[in-house]
């Protein structure tokens, strides 16, 4: 966790007390659901959880979120438990947090602080850790009067007077300043990766983007079906940094599919547009493979999370393939649960690979409506017309015959006015 400078408090946190909340707009067990979440997001962070307490929460107050009574007991319980970090499942506001540190001497952080500091300690490229980076911040500047900080300049209120009032003007400009720099710096990783996707273009290969709830198993399909070496742990965010790796599938159609961060309940809205960068492989996808975890018993808010993720990107009128995955764990009510949540999924095991070849005959369905399939004859003098269709489309059969070279395959539209002289008009 951080480190912080107050030599009165402990330099790291170790043991976290967690509050969440049951309001009554939410359904029945809902919150203690996502208390449940929040207890495994916090043991992602290496942290010993002393409690798990839940709320019920009729009217929430604007300077605790809880009642000052139920706040006070709570705050004495997380002290007497030796916690060293109040942990909420509920959004807290700068002020809230503020108060929450001062009534009980403790860390007090929300959902939102959990989840940025997992994604800073999963970032690997440049690009992601430019995006945590930038979430963290932004999340830090209304913040910066709090007691507990990851920014090193922090002094806190109190004591200081208008010094403090000074050394609190020049933190904003700081983080102000590191904002701009880190969005600079962001354009320039995105404008490099837009170069780089312009050249992959040059030689039109469809492309899939696997997305889904964190932990479903999306990183074990893209190593099933393309062989390739990606993380891919039980736990939640095991991996941040997209990953594209190629399938070849049958008649030798090459398929781009692209391994995403996996989405959550709660994902704060800042880590979502810091990382659109990320997740533009989303947008700019052929299709999409949604995977679900047949399993969990929350699938259905899973499902409901993941759409409204991609809706939030722009990418909601994707084409989907939906994909329950795990299903060499699933019992008979796990399996019905899911078909009549999507009636038309497939259904898979990474793990064990069944179900994978219904997969890519789909994946085979869904570029031939958008890559036509085409017969062509062109004369043996013309070799570069053969060579920029092998470059530029998918070659099924090619065949040297006496009034030519003939050959089938699919080529993208873009490409038509090209070989249209050379097209065999179907036969009658």
């Amino acid at each position: 966790m951080a480190d912080f400078l107050d030599s009165t408090r402990p330099a790291t946190l170790e043991r976290a007390f967690l509050i969440g909340v049951q309001t009554n707009e939410m359904a029945d067990g809902e919150g203690g659901e996502l208390l449940l979440e929040l207890t495994e997001l916090v043991e992602n962070l290496r942290l010993t959880i002393t409690r798990t307490t839940l709320v019920n929460l009729r009217q929430p107050t604007p300077s605790l979120l809880l009642g000052s009574g139920k706040a006070a007991e709570l705050a004495e319980q997380a002290k007497a438990d030796g916690a060293d970090v109040i942990v909420f499942d509920e959004a807290l506001s700068p002020a809230q947090q503020r108060n929450w540190e001062e009534l009980s001497g403790l860390a007090v952080i929300d959902r939102q602080e959990v989840i940025l500091e997992i994604f800073s300690d999963r970032a690997r490229t440049r690009e992601a850790v430019l995006q945590v980076a930038l979430a963290r911040m932004e999340y830090s500047l209304p913040r910066l009067t709090r007691a507990w900080t990851h920014l090193s300049r922090q002094r806190g209120k109190g004591s200081m007077g208008g010094e403090g009032e000074t050394q609190l003007e020049n933190d904003r400009r700081t983080v102000r300043d590191r904002i701009t720099h880190l969005k600079a710096e962001l354009a320039s990783v995105v404008k490099q990766r837009g170069v780089q996707r312009q050249k992959r273009q040059r030689v039109p290969i469809p492309t899939a983007a696997i997305v889904g709830y964190t932990n479903a198993g999306k990183s074990t399909l893209l190593n099933a079906l393309t062989g390739a070496h990606v993380l891919a742990a039980d736990k939640l965010f095991a991996t941040l940094d997209p990953t594209t790796r190629q399938l070849v599938l049958r008649g030798n159609q090459k398929l781009l599919v692209t391994d995403t961060v996996g989405f959550i309940r709660r994902l704060p809205h800042g880590l979502v547009e810091a990382f659109k960068a990320t997740l533009e492989e989303v947008v700019v996808a052929d299709f999409l493979i949604h995977v679900l975890d047949v399993t969990n018993p929350n699938v259905a808010q899973h499902h409901a999370t993941t759409l409204a993720v991609l809706a939030e990107l722009g990418a909601a009128d994707k084409t989907i393939i939906t994909v329950f995955n795990k299903t060499d764990a699933a019992d008979a009510a796990m399996l019905r649960r899911a078909r009549q949540l999507a009636p038309e999924a497939l259904f898979l095991s990474a793990h064990t690979r069944a179900g994978l070849d219904t997969l890519e005959t789909r994946a085979l369905e869904l570029i031939a409506d958008a890559f036509g399939f085409t017969e062509l004859l062109v004369p043996p003098s013309r070799y570069d017309v053969v060579a920029r269709l092998h470059a530029s489309g998918h070659i099924h059969e090619q065949e040297l015959t006496d009034d030519g070279i003939r050959i089938q395959g699919r080529f993208p539209a873009a490409q038509s006015a090209f070989f249209a002289p050379f097209v065999v008009p179907p036969a009658k």
